[in-house]
């Protein structure tokens, strides 16, 4: 019995999320039916995080046990070729018979996309965030240095487990304006709450748009303060990678 490690690119636009729910379509329950039909017996894949219905996903990691006569790249084509056009496997490489996705990660890194227009763009829309009235472009920018460091990210989000930790230690969140307008939001951490990074993208368009003091935020930081309700859209989202020590998956 082997342990495979594979790197997942998805469109999350007809996935009610990445783990499995009974009468729902999922990355996951997809990537065990492919597996099953190759003989597969086992009881779950495990993956690195779970992403919300309608979340992309460039980089995701998941593992499985499986005992294959044949060559890593024979059981690649054969599983990408069972998969559906929205899913594919990227990369699948033996692991440690130990790794663990989730538990192994030292690092998450997503990427949020949006811009502004006063006319709906269909197929921009499909993976941006359509943002209108326009944003003060220097306050988003600035914004995005509040996050930097070790807090307590209770009022952007909640724990992945009842009782867990809501203290994140975010390396990395930085906007960078594309050359057709769009503005991505590229955020780091070593791990990440329950849809906190679209709070933190909704928050920071809030201040962009005047509709939130910096006060609020930084109150929300300090003293974990509440703020007023609101997602970005799922739509925007994509996780991009999952680094793990020396080994960057």
């Amino acid at each position: 019995m082997a342990r495979y490690q594979m790197i997942l690119a998805y469109d999350g636009s007809g996935f009610a999320g990445s783990q499995v729910q009974a009468n729902s379509r999922t990355v996951q329950g997809e990537l065990e039916r492919a597996l099953r039909n190759l003989g597969w017996a086992g009881r779950t894949i495990v993956m690195a995080g779970r992403t919300d219905s309608g979340v992309h996903a460039t980089g995701q990691v998941a593992a499985f046990d499986f005992e294959w006569a044949h060559s890593t790249d024979k059981l690649l084509r054969a599983l990408n070729a069972d998969l559906p056009p929205d899913l594919a496997i990227q990369s699948l490489t033996p692991a440690p018979a130990d790794f663990h996705p989730r538990f192994d990660a030292t690092s998450r890194r997503y990427r949020y996309r949006l811009f502004t227009a006063p006319i709906r763009d269909p197929l921009r829309e499909k993976f941006l965030w359509r943002v209108w009235p326009a944003i003060n472009e220097d306050a988003l920018q600035q914004n995005a240095g509040l996050f930097p460091g070790t807090h307590d990210f209770a009022a952007f989000g909640s724990p992945i487990t009842p009782k867990g930790t809501t203290t994140r230690t975010v390396t990395k969140a930085e906007w960078k304006k594309m050359p057709d307008g769009e503005w991505q939001f590229e955020v780091e951490a070593d791990a990440f709450l329950y849809r906190m990074v679209r709070r933190l993208v909704f928050a920071q368009v809030s201040l962009a748009r005047g509709k939130l003091s910096l006060e609020r935020v930084q109150m929300a930081l300090s003293k974990q303060a509440r703020l007023p309700s609101g997602l970005a859209p799922a739509h925007g989202l994509t996780l991009v990678e999952v680094t793990y020590g020396s080994q960057q998956a």
